[in-house]
């Protein structure tokens, strides 16, 4: 991959889109993880306005430290760049009082976590239209295409995704062309949203280069049956992510009426 063309190309984009929606610039929700920090790097550098916002929900304290660090970082290098830490934790507390709870302890722990994921899009849509800015998604390729793992309307709910079409393994290479914090680039990716330090990798049953191995595989038309072992293990893991999150990665279905019906 040429890097240096590749965040050229990005960040290039990224004005240009700003420029003609008629907005002031970009806001982008900061984990502590790759994904938000190459993102809210890439923003920073159209040299509009950025806002980065921590959004904790009983966070970890390794992903608040690195959040921190990295939104630190980026505002000794960009005098565009502002940040801003909004606690949803007592808001995700009230929510909890005002809802009951019914079924399997596992998919009531889901709900919930994808209940911080979408509270968290509510918030980055507050301040976009308190200072005109879009918001900027995090997803990267194999999340948003490949096993759909992300919150519809949650961390999936954004106005532009400018790392959409690349690849974990791609996202690190920029991460180290843009300086990204160590801390960061060393750290298990993890969505966040259980309140501990649980990985992706631990989610999935599968990491990251084995991931972008089976999604590669399957473009490719290979089914599971061509592997053995371990590879055909990841593969089915991939498979099963794709097909049960594949209402994320297509358009909203349209009940269309028959033209003799109206």
């Amino acid at each position: 991959m040429q890097t240096e063309k590749v965040v050229n190309h990005i960040v290039n984009w990224l004005k240009d889109y700003a420029t003609n929606a008629g907005v002031n610039g970009f806001v982008v929700g900061v984990s502590g993880g790759i994904d938000s920090a190459v993102t809210s790097t890439l923003c920073a550098k159209t040299g509009l306005n950025v806002l980065c916002v921590e959004m904790p929900i009983h966070q970890a304290e390794s992903h608040v430290t690195r959040a921190q660090e990295h939104m630190a970082q980026l505002k000794e290098r960009f005098e565009n760049v502002d940040d801003t830490r909004t606690d949803l934790t007592p808001v995700f507390e009230e929510f909890k009082t005002e809802v009951f709870f019914d079924g399997d302890q596992a998919t009531i722990d889901m709900a919930l976590a994808n209940t911080r994921a979408r509270l968290r899009m509510a918030t980055l849509y507050y301040y976009a239209g308190l200072y005109k800015l879009l918001v900027a998604g995090t997803g990267n390729k194999v999340e948003d295409f490949g096993v759909g793992f992300y919150t519809k309307y949650g961390d999936g709910g954004v106005d532009l995704s400018p790392i959409a079409d690349l690849v974990k393994s791609e996202v690190y290479k920029i991460g180290e062309f843009l300086q990204v914090p160590e801390s960061i680039m060393k750290a298990a990716p993890s969505d966040g949203l259980f309140g501990d330090a649980r990985s992706d990798e631990d989610q999935i049953g599968a990491s990251y280069p084995e991931l972008e191995w089976a999604m590669k595989m399957d473009d490719e038309g290979k089914t599971a049956k061509d592997f053995s072992d371990r590879e055909q293990e990841v593969f089915k893991i991939y498979k099963r992510f794709n097909s049960a999150n594949k209402h994320k990665m297509i358009p909203i279905p349209i009940c269309e009426i028959p033209a003799n019906f109206k």
